[in-house]
């Protein structure tokens, strides 16, 4: 019988394990880029492009990650409401200040593949402004980057 985290893609059957970052004085892009790896499968050799065989990824302190030069204050986030006169722009402080887990979170989801694959990746991965999360039971691994 196949638990929930195991899935049989051409036969093979394999297990999704869970691993755990500390964003603590980490550079944002390099950070988001190991992420958005590891939730794809790309560090195991059975990757393939086209299925979902990556693992969970839970990201921790992601409101004291790092961004280099003035990003801060230039790097600026648009969301767009769909309504005439909705576009609201914010830049990375302002972003920082109201959701400190939405930096890394925008950061992986524009690094993975765009479209259900896509969207199925981006659900594996749990993003925390704090040390806690809910995920002890999990027995997450350390997550080396």
């Amino acid at each position: 019988m196949l638990t929930k985290s195991t899935r049989t893609f051409g036969g093979k059957g394999f297990k999704r394990e869970w691993f755990v970052v500390d964003a603590k004085d980490r550079t944002l892009g390099r950070l988001a880029v190991k992420v958005a790896d590891v939730l794809q499968g790309k560090h195991k050799p059975t990757f393939t492009q086209n299925e979902d065989a990556g693992d969970f990824v839970v990201v921790i302190n992601a409101g004291q990650v790092k961004l280099t030069g003035k990003k801060w204050t230039d790097k600026v986030y648009h969301h767009y409401s769909g309504y005439p006169g909705g576009l609201k722009s914010f830049t990375a402080q302002k972003l920082r200040e109201r959701h400190p887990d939405q930096l890394v979170y925008l950061a992986v989801q524009g690094m993975l593949p765009k479209g259900p694959l896509g969207y199925k990746m981006l659900r594996k991965l749990k993003v925390y402004s704090s040390a806690e999360h809910p995920h002890k039971a999990q027995a997450p691994k350390a997550l080396d980057i």
